[in-house]
C-alpha cells in the first residue's frame, strides 16, 4: 500500500519537469490526481495515458492558475470529481529574469501573477472542502532563489519569498482545523530546461553544491508525498529546502 493510498490531489502545472515528477510519485503512492496545464497538451495526455488505471483516477485539465475564475472553474471540477481535496500541490511557475534596470513591467507582473497570484487563487478556492472535511495539506513550490535571493531574478525571487510568507500565514490561520500548509523550497533541480545549459555553467552549479549533483525530479517528488502523506500530521508553516545543502 502506498503512502498516499486514496488520497486525492490536485497539483498545478504538472505537465513537465518538476511539476510532472510530482503527479507521477503521488499516483505510484496511490493517490488520485487532477492536474494542470497551460499549453502541453500533448504531453499532458502522455502522462494521462500512462498512468490512468490500476483503481486510480488521472485527469489532465487546462488553466490559467494565475486566474481566479479559472481556479474557481477547477476547484468545481476538482470537488465533482472527488469527494474531498485531501492535498493541493501549487507548482505553476515561471521565470522572466533580467536585471533590474532592464526589467520591464510586463515580465515583474506575469511572473508574480502567476508564481504567487495562482498560490491565492487555488489555496482559497481549496479552503473550503478542506474546512468541510476538517483536514487537508497545501504544498506550494517555493525556491531557494526565495531564501536568498539573486541577481537578475528580483521579479521570481520576490514570488518566491511572497509564497514562503504565505505559507506561513496560512498555516496559521487554519491549523486549527486541521489543515496544514508548509512551502518546498528546491534548489537547482534537473529538468528540460537544464538540459540546455553548457558543462561549465552546470559545473559552477554543482560546485556550489554540498552534495555536488544537481536534484532529481524525484528529490522534489518525494519531499511532496511526505508532506502530503500521514507521516507529516504535526509539521506545518514550514519550509523544506530540498537543495542538497546550498542552505547550509
Amino acid at each position: 500500500m502506498g503512502l498516499l493510498e486514496n488520497k486525492n490531489a490536485l497539483i498545478t502545472g504538472g505537465s513537465r519537469g518538476i511539476g510532472e515528477s510530482i503527479v507521477r510519485e503521488y499516483v505510484a503512492q496511490g493517490a488520485n490526481v487532477i492536474f494542470t496545464y497551460r499549453s502541453s497538451a500533448d504531453r499532458a495526455n502522455v502522462i494521462v495515458e500512462e498512468l490512468n488505471g490500476n483503481g486510480r483516477i488521472v485527469k489532465a485539465v487546462q488553466s490559467d492558475a494565475s486566474s481566479y475564475t479559472d481556479a474557481e472553474s477547477l476547484m468545481k471540477l476538482a470537488t465533482e470529481t472527488f469527494e474531498t481535496i485531501d492535498v493541493l500541490i501549487n507548482n505553476a511557475g515561471v521565470t522572466q529574469d533580467n536585471l533590474m534596470l532592464r526589467m520591464s513591467e510586463e515580465q515583474w507582473d506575469q511572473v508574480i501573477e502567476i508564481n504567487l497570484k495562482s498560490v491565492f487563487n487555488l489555496t482559497k478556492h481549496a479552503l473550503r472542502p478542506m474546512l468541510k472535511a476538517r483536514k487537508g495539506s497545501i504544498i506550494n513550490i517555493s525556491s531557494v532563489v526565495g531564501v536568498f535571493g539573486n541577481a537578475g531574478q528580483a521579479n521570481y525571487a520576490a514570488s518566491k519569498a511572497g509564497i514562503i510568507g504565505f505559507s506561513k500565514s496560512i498555516a496559521k490561520e487554519v491549523g486549527s482545523r486541521g489543515i496544514r500548509c508548509n512551502a518546498l523550497a528546491p534548489g537547482f533541480i534537473a529538468t528540460d530546461m537544464t538540459d540546455a545549459l553548457d558543462e561549465a555553467t552546470i559545473k559552477a552549479y554543482t560546485d556550489s553544491i554540498p552534495l555536488k549533483r544537481l536534484g532529481e525530479g524525484k528529490d522534489v517528488s518525494d519531499a511532496c508525498v511526505y508532506l502530503g502523506s500521514d507521516m507529516s500530521t504535526y509539521v506545518t508553516g514550514q519550509v523544506l529546502s530540498v537543495c542538497g545543502g546550498m542552505n547550509v
